[in-house]
């Protein structure tokens, strides 16, 4: 069916959301205020219609996915941030840490189903040293030259830099030349310091996340890019952190894609209420209409539920990640999302979504159309 915007001007009883859609039918740039009015509407029905408006235009009626899987080391982290449920001290009795052998035992399974791409992250333990993060990219590389590594979010590349006292340059340089592909983009939470004292006071900071993903496209390696959202930020420091990623793309367009990620307060010692699906829905359609430089916005069914990320293909997102097969980071926070799901499962979510599923790799190169 297509969109059609003149209907979103004629229709829309907020005046301010009509000269928005005028703004998008014209191709032009929403302002911050612009955004902040959005999030702002009750009108989600003409969000949605506008942000799938632009989807179309730059996807068309693809919904992407990927054969992957997710392995998460340790869950040992130094930091114990407030709003994760995942990582823990080393003296806890659900620590755990993965061998090198268990690590590419996984790696196998999943080549051996077809698997494109290892995503790799997990908590930040003391006692590792720098070889250690790098030791296992070479090895996965070296028995599965094939396999897509992409690894260590842009805090574990910070923690890298600092306890091997090398530049942010140095560590993604030998983590390149290790066999490293592609950053992913967790670690960036809020970038409000307001925000970021209360959920995260002793990660790194937004500016350095950001340094990370600009030095590692400066190095031709392409990265994700996330907001976590829905614990204790307001409406303008999910646009003040929009706003922060369109500009390094500006400079750099080194992201692949953005990914919104809802937050589970279950088990954390933040707590607060899951939000609604309704501001799940609209933060993927302002993500869309906002970030008019990024090619894709990914409606992560892990945090979003299979449900809400299908009805999410219309509202502006058009890839909902991967296979997976043991997401553990959320499911620790209490999301109720499947553990992983089979190419077949996928297939069927975005065919029920009235999209073209496509199988991708990790660059957005097609691998198969399920037309």
């Amino acid at each position: 069916m297509e969109i059609v915007i003149d209907d979103v001007i004629k229709t829309a009883q907020d005046k301010r959301l009509a000269s928005i859609a005028e703004k998008v039918a014209l191709g032009e740039r929403l302002s911050e205020e612009d955004a902040l009015h959005l999030f702002r509407s009750n009108e989600l029905a003409a969000i949605g219609q506008l942000a799938e408006y632009v989807n179309r235009k730059k996807n068309g009626m693809n919904a992407y996915f990927i054969i992957n899987r997710q392995i998460n080391p340790t869950n040992v982290c130094v930091y114990q941030c407030d709003f994760c449920a995942f990582g823990v001290k080393r003296s806890d009795p659900s620590a755990y840490e993965m061998s090198l052998d268990e690590v590419l035992k996984k790696v196998e399974e999943t080549y051996l189903a077809g698997g494109k791409e290892i995503h790799m992250v997990g908590g930040i333990p003391a006692h590792w040293g720098y070889e250690k993060y790098v030791e296992l990219v070479r090895e996965i590389k070296k028995r599965f030259p094939e396999v897509v590594v992409k690894a260590w979010t842009a805090i574990e590349i910070h923690h890298m830099a600092k306890i091997s006292k090398k530049s942010y340059e140095e560590v993604l340089s030998e983590l390149k030349e290790a066999g490293l592909d592609a950053l992913p983009g967790g670690g960036a939470e809020i970038f409000s310091e307001r925000a970021r004292k209360i959920i995260a006071p002793n990660k790194a900071n937004a500016q350095e996340y950001l340094e990370v993903h600009r030095t590692a496209h400066r190095l031709r390696i392409p990265t994700n890019a996330t907001m976590l959202y829905g614990h204790v930020e307001t409406l303008e420091e999910r646009v003040e952190h929009l706003s922060e990623l369109r500009k390094i793309q500006d400079e750099t367009g080194g992201f692949q894609v953005f990914i919104p990620l809802a937050y589970w307060p279950e088990g954390t010692r933040l707590g607060g209420r899951r939000t609604s699906s309704v501001d799940d829905l609209k933060t993927i359609a302002i993500s869309r209409l906002f970030l008019d430089n990024f090619q894709h916005i990914k409606a992560y069914w892990v945090t979003l539920g299979e449900k809400v990320a299908q009805i999410a293909l219309n509202f502006g997102a058009d890839d909902l990640d991967g296979t997976i097969e043991e997401e553990r980071i959320v499911h620790s926070a209490g999301t109720k999302s499947a553990y992983g799901h089979s190419a077949q499962r996928l297939v069927s979510l975005i065919k029920k979504a009235g999209k073209v599923p496509v199988e991708r790799d990790t660059f957005y190169r097609v691998v198969k159309v399920y037309d």
